[in-house]
């Protein structure tokens, strides 16, 4: 069997070698193909059919990215809301520590035992003006003055 195999011309002889079994030997035949002289042929079917199907990829693609790019947005956004609603939890805080001491620096009685220390007196009648209290007419015009006042020097 190999010496007709080996007969004919072109003939190779497959180097696989079958260690249980030698059924039908493997043969190949070279057959030298000239295609540089075939012309393909366009299939205006077929391109139609590959250019519709790139049009539903590219579109397929879009929504899938539009959908991917809001799910990602979505995730930064809660995070950024979650930073901001810490953020103003610790300015709340902040703003209650702080009007706490307010409260504490501006009560009456440690002014009054500060002022005491510093050698202040209570103030006498007359010496205490009021600013935040209204004219009697408020709707009356209020006129500014200047006082001048006159060193003779000796």
């Amino acid at each position: 069997m190999s010496a007709a195999v080996m007969a004919v011309p072109g003939a190779v002889r497959s180097s696989r070698r079958k260690t249980c079994w030698t059924g039908t030997p493997e043969i190949y035949f070279a057959k030298p193909i000239d295609n540089s002289r075939l012309v393909k042929l366009e299939d205006p079917r077929r391109a139609r059919e590959m250019r519709q199907f790139g049009i539903a990829l590219g579109c397929l693609f879009l929504l899938v990215m539009t959908y991917t790019w809001q799910h990602f947005k979505a995730i930064e956004y809660g995070y950024k809301i979650e930073f901001m609603k810490n953020e103003r939890n610790g300015l709340s805080e902040l703003n209650r520590t702080l009007r706490l001491e307010e409260a504490s620096l501006s009560s009456p009685d440690r002014i009054d035992r500060l002022a005491r220390q510093y050698g202040m007196l209570p103030p006498h009648a007359g010496q205490v003006i009021r600013m935040d209290s209204a004219p009697a007419d408020a709707s009356a015009p209020v006129m500014a003055s200047a006082s001048v006042s006159v060193i003779s020097v000796p």
